[in-house]
């Protein structure tokens, strides 16, 4: 796992990278400004960047070039923005950016891209001119700004909670016929206390709210591989353990799947 900082001023981004990347295990910092960004680099060793474009005091350009030029620039930078033109995205590559996020940033692409630059950044680092042959032969992975993605790039669509799953449907129709054998091991004690005698709605929520707390407690947490295991789309799966009133600030699944097998 990693520290990652994200350098963002809209708050609602940065709750949202901060909430999906505390998910997958990382420890996440938070800057909404230039300044707070050069404060948390300088307190804190910091594996990777997500760094907004766009921001009030210095734009995420700016503080690229100011990291570059001070040889602080030791640890991959992602770029992010929603207005960007190409020659931006192209200008940040060439000071040294990692890769460049087109906002708003699909879920996938996200978790993709913060892979890929971990990666490059524990891979080791050969000379200029030794590259292409090393990379030809697949002998080393060269740690290399990529090509800014300046156009085509995906973007994600929230589903209405009200829209039917095909997923959500077949748990639905299985959660009364679940209940009596509910006492698997492993099993959280909700699930085996599920009622048998309330309204149809109120079983399936009971039900439901067992089934996801048992595969986040067997998945330590991880909501991609929780996603993985209930055929669910990761922002679907965000709003219904909302909905469902369970709670994941904390990290308690994390903290209690560490304990089981």
């Amino acid at each position: 796992m990693a520290d990652i900082l994200v350098v963002d001023d809209e708050i609602g981004i940065r709750e949202l990278l901060s909430e999906i990347l505390g998910d997958e295990g990382h420890t996440v910092l938070l800057a909404e400004n230039a300044r707070q960004a050069r404060e948390a680099r300088q307190g804190n060793s910091v594996d990777l960047v997500l760094l907004d474009i766009w921001m009030p005091d210095t734009d995420g350009v700016t503080l690229l070039k100011e990291w570059a030029a001070a040889g602080s620039l030791n640890m991959p930078v992602i770029m992010m923005s929603g207005h960007a033109t190409i020659d931006t995205a192209v200008e940040a590559t060439r000071i040294g950016a990692l890769d460049f996020l087109e906002k708003p940033i699909s879920l996938q692409k996200l978790l993709k891209a913060v892979e890929q630059a971990l990666a490059r950044a524990r891979a080791p680092v050969v000379p200029a001119r030794a590259a292409p042959l090393m990379a030809q032969q697949g002998t080393a992975q060269v740690y290399q700004p990529s090509a800014a993605h300046t156009h085509g790039a995906p973007t994600i669509t929230v589903m209405p909670l009200g829209q039917a799953h095909s997923t959500a449907s077949a748990l639905h129709s299985v959660a009364l016929l679940t209940a009596p054998v509910a006492g698997v091991a492993g099993m959280p004690a909700s699930a085996r206390e599920l009622p048998l005698d309330l309204p149809l709605r109120e079983a399936r929520d009971a039900f439901e709210r067992a089934y996801f707390e048992h595969h986040l407690s067997r998945e330590h947490g991880s909501m991609t591989r929780v996603a993985e295991k209930t055929g669910l789309e990761r922002t679907h799966l965000y709003r219904k353990l909302k909905q469902l009133g369970i709670d994941l600030s904390k990290g308690a699944y994390r903290k209690s799947g560490q304990t089981q097998h």
